[in-house]
């Protein structure tokens, strides 16, 4: 049985390893095609020719961030005339509105379409958008966070990217950077985590897949569509997933805009952490288990590679590498153990050199997994360091670690949601000035 536990393993590896090889491919094409690209961003007064654009902020008790987020969304290097911004202060308990007032009433914005939604209704951020949508006047909408500050150019990037093909791309989404991120060694993770997974994992999937995932903020979407669509899932913990499948099995493509960027604030605390992410890793394993059946029925090819990653990503690799460290720390612990009792048997025994392929297998993963962290970090401005360097080769060990936890608590916690009708209770991500 350990025999077939380890070739499972060493199999699921080594696909592991197959997939970050072909991502990693995609994406240094990628970068190449891109670094050989002109930009020419026009002013306001020549983007005559732009769709008009309704803004959506939803946020709940964000006295401490809101203000500035606006401001930052009413300052963007776009038509004045062709941006209606929403923000909801949904269901607040603290200054959030009355900071929107104030900054609504300084002369410079007095008249810009700049609506304060106060709303009570329920469905947290999902139901804030649907309740927005109907106010929604122009035929693109973007979303940001509460704690979003896009950069200047972020609306023009994002535009620009649907302009290129607009009967195809139902959204376009860009990239969100960590504004904290030197904040402290979780802070540090985080920003190496989000910096690999956007300039690896999404621009190799777009580029070899035309494949994208748009996140919670900074991604714009057809007005039409998301109300063909019927909204924002309620139910969903993970909207942004959700409404990705949705988009894709309706034949629209999620487009990535890699200029378009705009910084969020990050956990500095690990328990706002772990709430956050638990959340996130158990609202994607309801939505793979909810999207299985494309795997099963005549959806398209793009669909069922999306399922399969997500797949792939969250049940098999994840059972894989927790199977293959359980094996690994084991036989470490009783090895330390036999060298003072020799008489101490290995729990897990194998044939032949079967367990020197898992270590190959997994010290090659271990090189991927620092290679596409520096990879990333080389294709963005002042972030290839040797501190950096140093936190990728520490960071399997501790910070990727801890996320296999968080997912079994989430996957477990899912199982137990589904099996008692247990609803799933909302934790809001606490900011800071």
């Amino acid at each position: 049985m350990a025999d077939l536990l380890l070739v499972l393993s060493i199999i699921s590896i080594w696909a592991a390893v197959f997939q970050s090889i072909l991502i990693m491919w995609g994406a240094v094409r990628f970068i190449f095609r891109q670094s050989r690209k002109d930009w020419d961003i026009p002013d306001p007064e020549k983007m005559e020719h732009f769709p008009r654009i309704t803004v959506m902020v939803p946020a709940h008790n964000e006295e401490l961030v809101i203000a500035a987020t606006a401001e930052n969304i009413l300052r963007l290097n776009y038509p004045k005339d062709k941006v209606q911004l929403i923000v909801v202060a949904d269901n607040c308990s603290d200054g959030t509105a009355g900071k929107l007032k104030a900054l609504k009433n300084k002369e410079v914005f007095r008249d810009r379409d700049f609506m304060i939604f106060e709303r009570t209704g329920t469905g947290g951020k999902s139901g804030a958008l649907n309740d927005a949508l109907e106010y929604a006047k122009h035929e693109w909408i973007c979303i940001f966070d509460a704690d979003a500050a896009p950069e200047r150019n972020a609306l023009y990037f994002l535009i620009e990217k649907a302009m290129e093909e607009p009967d195809a791309y139902g959204a376009v989404f860009g990239r969100n950077k960590a504004r904290n991120r030197g904040q402290n060694f979780l802070s540090k993770c985080i920003n190496l985590e989000l910096v690999t997974a956007q300039r690896i994992y999404h621009t190799g999937l777009w580029e070899l897949f035309k494949l994208g995932t748009i996140p919670g903020t900074n991604f714009i979407v057809k007005t039409d569509l998301i109300r063909e669509i019927g909204g924002w899932d309620t139910q969903a913990i993970t909207e942004d997933t959700a409404i990705s499948f949705e988009i894709l099995t309706r034949g629209q493509l999620i487009a990535l805009a890699p200029q378009a960027e705009a910084y969020q604030q990050e956990p500095e605390q690990l328990s706002v952490y772990l709430k956050q992410r638990e959340r996130w890793a158990k609202g994607n394993f309801s939505v793979v288990i909810d999207n299985i059946h494309h795997l099963f029925n005549r959806s398209s090819w793009r669909i069922k590679l999306h399922v399969l990653y997500y797949v792939a990503s969250y049940f098999w690799f994840m059972l894989a590498i927790i199977v293959s460290d359980i094996i690994f720390v084991v036989n470490l612990i009783y090895g330390v153990i036999a060298l003072f009792k020799p008489d101490v048997e290995m729990p897990f025994q194998f044939v032949d050199n079967l367990y020197v392929y898992l270590m190959i297998a997994w010290g090659l993963m271990y090189y991927l997994f620092v290679l596409q962290i520096n990879l990333a970090l080389a294709a963005d401005i002042g972030q290839s360091t040797m501190q950096n360097f140093i936190l990728s080769c520490i960071s399997y060990f501790t910070y990727a670690q801890l996320f296999l936890l968080i997912s079994l608590r989430a996957f477990y916690s899912m199982i137990v949601d589904k099996l008692t009708g247990r609803k799933t209770k909302w934790y809001k991500t606490q900011r800071f000035g």
